[in-house]
């Protein structure tokens, strides 16, 4: 994690999914874009991370 962002890596590790699976969510409109960064990366935020997070509350009944 650096300055509050995380990659969607850490992102994924954190909620037990997998990268494909985080950008499958996005691209069916489940999860909001992320911000890029100067590279195109994805940087999710401490606010995506909790959208994210309920997402796969949601899905898998945690």
């Amino acid at each position: 994690m650096l300055n509050g962002r995380l990659t969607i890596t850490e992102v994924a590790e954190k909620v037990g999914v997998t990268p494909k699976t985080i950008v499958r969510w996005e691209k069916a409109g489940k999860i909001r874009k992320p911000k890029r960064d100067w590279k195109g990366w994805r940087v999710y935020m401490e606010d995506d991370f909790a959208a994210i997070k309920r997402v796969v509350e949601s899905v898998y009944e945690i």
